[in-house]
């Protein structure tokens, strides 16, 4: 007979540092998918233009990119409860000036796009710490696993909720109001690591130089080839496939015929997609094969992708995008606990970097690949493509994701 430790699906809350990590982090991720929906719908009113909305999303993930490395290294070098606080200011100060860039009227949108980037060098930051601190914050081991899907589970269900309210907000009161609502969630993460309560930070010793700490994540990697190709995978992903939510602001307006709360629905549809993908991989069996997952998952994004770009019928549009977020959500997540799960922990800040590596520096030029497209032969055409290509790349690693010996 199964344990009831391994059927409950919130059993990760038995650590209360954890549950404070995981409210601090629901509270502002529902504050980030209101100004993410605020600033792509602001940009595209000014611009009417699906190739700036790619530079838009470039501005903003490319510089976590180049910098997502050395977020790693800070990661496993310093105290990751001072990076992330550092960080949570530091995140809503960008946001504040957004919102006087919003009230003051000057929506220049050279203006927007530079604080994009500022924002892209503080997640650099920020994420790998907050990703490596899970392990710190969940007191048994064993719930690491339901910890990181339940973590993932914060940003769906944000995703879901905090693009409905953001069209709301934005048709009575304007971007400015999403901006400070985002600034203010912000500290919930500050308050959440005060109240913690865990052993006093005791300093790494280590005489290596950040850039030699940085080459030793090449070499891991190396040794450890199923991490890299998982790596692989999610980069491939993140340029040809994953950057469909860029056109999605074209689909509201275009394809049909809406306003900001039309893109306020089609986001929250691909939330609920991903609330309920995260409540599966969060409720799986112990020994359930997370590569094959990984599979299923990638078919089921490439699914919804290419049933939403051929429909003009919006209700049918909102299930199929449901089903896109299912599938991207569970790639993600399961992504993203192999990963965790099979590194060292020495080394899994710098393993998480390149994974972060893979989706931020792909992401954005896929987001720019696809806004240019989507000028050329339209948004529906653009979505399909990207579609089938996610059907190519699961069959491509079709071998490699259904090898039994995976399963954590």
């Amino acid at each position: 007979m199964k344990k009831v430790s391994e059927l409950n699906l919130f059993r990760a809350f038995r650590s209360s540092n954890y549950t404070l990590y995981f409210i601090g982090r629901a509270v502002s991720q529902f504050g980030t998918w209101m100004q993410r929906t605020a600033v792509v719908w602001l940009v595209y009113s000014i611009t009417h233009s699906a190739f700036l909305l790619g530079v838009t999303v470039f501005a903003e993930i490319f510089p976590s990119f180049l910098f997502s490395a050395a977020g790693g290294v800070a990661a496993d070098r310093y105290d990751r409860f001072t990076v992330i606080k550092i960080m949570q200011v530091a995140s809503m100060i960008q946001s504040v000036l957004l919102a006087v860039l919003a009230f003051s009227g000057r929506n220049a949108v050279w203006a927007i796009l530079a604080l994009s980037v500022l924002l892209g060098i503080i997640n650099a930051f920020d994420v790998p710490a907050r990703q490596s601190l899970i392990h710190d914050v969940v007191a048994d081991k064993a719930d690491l696993p339901n910890a990181l899907s339940l973590t993932t589970a914060t940003a769906s269900l944000a995703q879901l909720l905090g693009p409905a309210l953001a069209g709301i907000v934005l048709s009575a009161y304007g971007a400015g109001v999403c901006f400070l609502i985002n600034a203010a969630s912000f500290g919930g993460v500050i308050v959440s690591v005060l109240l913690m309560k865990l052993p006093a930070y005791v300093p790494r010793k280590t005489a290596k130089k950040a850039v030699t700490e940085f080459a030793e994540g090449f070499v891991y990697l190396r040794q450890r080839p199923e991490i890299g190709r998982i790596i692989l995978l999610f980069g491939i992903a993140s340029l040809l496939v994953l950057p469909y939510n860029t056109v999605l602001p074209v689909f509201a307006k275009v394809v049909f015929h809406g306003d900001a709360r039309t893109f306020g629905y089609i986001n929250s549809f691909v939330g609920i997609g991903s609330v309920v993908g995260t409540i599966f991989i969060a409720s799986r069996k112990p020994g359930t094969g997370l590569k094959r997952i990984l599979f299923v998952s990638m078919l089921l994004l490439a699914a919804g992708l290419i049933g939403f770009s051929m429909t003009t019928d919006f209700p049918l549009a909102l299930g199929f995008a449901a089903v896109a977020g299912f599938g991207t959500i569970a790639m993600y997540t399961v992504s993203n606990i192999f990963v965790q799960s099979r590194s060292a922990p020495e080394m899994r800040g710098r393993v998480l970097g390149f994974l972060l590596m893979a989706m931020f520096g792909m992401m954005p030029l896929g987001s720019v690949l696809t806004g240019a497209v989507s000028e050329r032969v339209g948004a529906p055409v653009t979505v399909f493509s990207q579609g089938v290509i996610g059907v190519i790349v699961a069959l491509g690693f079709a071998r490699f994701l259904n090898k039994r010996e995976l399963s954590t």
